[in-house]
């Protein structure tokens, strides 16, 4: 089984699914695909059905979308408990990940992953305090309802999910309450997703289109070293 993903530091829908891997012990290898540079479409473009990552390989089998890999995976492996084993909480788990599929926008145009960088104060509160709030209201649900230190108690598919949304938290010091932060921690105490930082931290590729200094006109694009 291979993964097919984009430049750790920046893409979030490739460390989704390989979070789920990795720490459910599903044997499997990845391969980056550069999301800058010359080529760097012609090359999606003949490895991805649809020209994006990630896309999981599996024999003969190609699954894109990150939602679709998932629940590749859950039916693949049902021993793994990637979803809640209760029908109520799964089907809870299941629709905060589609609510961080299709919502969240403001975080996303204005507040770009980017694990290598530490840039607070730069994303204008007023622009995501919408989606501060939903976050905070969704998480705080979900936590009570487990007791943490993730949403279901121990971690799923749905803590995936927002692990992205996390480090946008930390990179952009975005003002959350205790609870939120705490949650931060959680996602950044996993083991995999230190496995992901730590391969992100000592990647060398830049990809202004996810540069906030490049977004926002500070620096020129092709200039960050």
């Amino acid at each position: 089984m291979k993964l097919l993903i984009g430049n750790r530091n920046y893409s979030t829908w490739s460390l989704r699914p390989w979070l789920v891997l990795r720490h459910f012990d599903i044997p499997f290898e990845d391969e980056v695909l550069q999301l800058q540079g010359e080529g760097f479409r012609d090359v999606l473009a003949r490895r991805s059905p649809t020209g994006k990552v990630p896309v999981l390989q599996d024999g003969e089998l190609t699954v894109v979308e990150t939602i679709a890999i998932i629940e590749y995976l859950a039916d693949r492996f049902p021993d793994k408990a990637i979803w809640p084993a209760n029908i109520g909480e799964r089907a809870l788990a299941r629709a905060a990940a589609a609510e961080m599929h299709s919502a969240f926008t403001a975080l996303r145009s204005h507040a770009p992953m980017n694990l290598r960088a530490s840039h607070p104060g730069k994303v204008s509160v007023d622009a995501v305090a919408k989606d501060l709030h939903r976050l905070e209201t969704l998480w705080g649900s979900l936590l009570a309802r487990s007791g943490g230190p993730f949403l279901f108690g121990a971690f799923t598919a749905a803590d995936a999910m927002f692990a992205p949304v996390a480090t946008r938290l930390r990179t952009y010091d975005l003002p959350v309450s205790d609870m939120a932060a705490g949650y931060v921690e959680a996602i950044y105490a996993l083991p995999a997703f230190q496995d992901w930082l730590g391969m992100a931290l000592h990647e060398p590729w830049i990809v202004d289109e996810d540069e906030i200094d490049v977004i926002q006109g500070r620096v020129k694009p092709g200039t960050l070293a």
